[in-house]
């Protein structure tokens, strides 16, 4: 039976059980929007995930306290081992522009009464020199002079400003900060990152590195240094000197034993398409049952149709046509099916992944809307695979009936 012929066939087929038909072609389009949705999602993610790290400059590396391969996981918070004279001796190194240490806390902050549980921010006052993204809005940074002399002043995040101080200019107040006293000297710009009020940074308070250290904390460590480079092409060998300097300081000779880790942009954005890439296709997965379900389903519903038409299977056979023809027909229908299903499909999927873009743009989030090419094209291949598999037994089960037989079901 020639292919247009077949074609012509399994349309009529298919129309003549339109309710059928679009209840089996649902279950595809189910399958291939769940599909083209978590694509669409993963690139949407990676995208800002990227700009934010891209936003920072492709110019510093970080070293962060890391857990050493023969320490247990309790041994993490344990760590004291970076220090501010670990960030000055990196400073040193001849591809350094600059840099800054930081250490995190926590305390209650509060105001003529109003009160609120904020992220504690010690840095060196290069912080404002190097991460152009946090900035005072009004007001100024601290000094270099004020973080050696460990001043009690602070700037505070624009959410606690509204928090504590409405409308009111908080410059020049003093807000309590655990049982010391801190005057404010500036406000930061907003950030627009998360909403809760433990981690947001919104809410936080930056204040110089050794104050927090000796005032508040009682600690003489960092977590993690941030250094700007002059030439950012080498970087890789720039991150190589810092893991020698370090070691060299922290008498390690062992690399096992490191207990910090230095880390490139390179490196982050790496790692970052490694955990996109890994939850995207873990993901698709998930989703990809659904489609298979959809292929059960047609699997079903062509035995079904394969029943129902006994009589015109033994006809045709009886009037010439052979295994061949009868395969190509089913299997036809099968496939029409999964096409329909993959382009209603891709529709669906595009039309709720731009949803998704508006709703997470509604809601503060940089979600932007990523064309899914690589979505749609895998959602094509499983439709096809999934028509070709679930239709090809029902085909190959009508093609292998006795005509006569055949001719002599009611």
């Amino acid at each position: 039976m020639k292919f247009h012929a077949a074609l012509q066939l399994s349309i009529r087929s298919l129309r003549l059980n339109l309710l059928r038909t679009t209840l089996t072609v649902l279950g595809v389009v189910i399958g291939v929007a769940a599909i083209v949705v978590v694509f669409a999602a993963g690139d949407a993610v990676r995208n800002l995930v990227t700009e934010e790290i891209s936003s920072y400059g492709t110019d510093i590396i970080e070293t962060e306290i890391k857990l050493p391969k023969k320490r247990t996981a309790s041994a993490l918070a344990q760590i004291t081992t970076l220090k501010v004279e670990d960030m000055e001796a990196v400073n040193k190194l001849a591809n350094i522009k600059r840099g800054y240490g930081a250490i995190l806390g926590q305390q209650k902050v509060s105001w003529q009464g109003q009160s609120e549980r904020s992220l504690l921010f010690g840095v060196s006052a290069s912080y404002a020199e190097i991460d152009q993204k946090s900035q005072p809005i009004e007001g100024r940074f601290f000094t270099a002079e004020e973080d050696k002399n460990q001043a009690m002043v602070a700037v505070i995040g624009y959410g606690l400003k509204e928090e504590l101080f409405g409308n009111q200019s908080p410059l020049g107040e003093w807000i309590k900060i655990g049982n010391n006293k801190f005057q404010v000297i500036g406000i930061m710009e907003e950030q627009g990152r998360g909403g809760d009020s433990k981690i947001d940074i919104d809410k936080s308070v930056y204040m110089p590195l050794k104050t927090l250290q000796k005032r508040i904390l009682g600690v003489d460590y960092i977590l993690y240094m941030v250094h700007q480079l002059k030439d950012p092409s080498k970087a890789e060998d720039t991150a190589a000197e810092v893991t020698l300097l370090l070691r060299e300081r922290h008498g390690i000779d062992d690399p096992d034993k490191d207990d910090f880790r230095v880390i490139t942009m390179t490196d982050m954005m790496d790692t970052l398409n490694t955990v996109t890439n890994t939850v995207t296709w873990l993901l698709l997965a998930i989703v990809a049952i659904s489609l298979i379900v959809g292929g059960i389903g047609i699997m079903n519903i062509m035995y079904v149709t394969v029943s129902e038409r006994t009589p015109e299977i033994g006809l045709r056979k009886a009037l010439g046509a052979n295994y061949h023809d009868i395969v190509e027909q089913f299997l036809m229908e099968a496939m029409l099916i999964t096409i329909w299903g993959f382009i209603i499909g891709t529709i669906v999927g595009l039309l709720l992944a731009w949803i998704l873009s508006i709703v997470a743009s509604h809601f503060g989030i940089e979600w932007s809307f990523i064309f899914p090419w690589l979505g749609i094209g895998t959602a094509l291949i499983f439709s096809v695979i999934c028509g070709l598999l679930f239709g090809l037994r029902p085909a190959q089960k009508a093609a292998k009936l006795d005509p006569v037989e055949a001719l002599r079901t009611d």
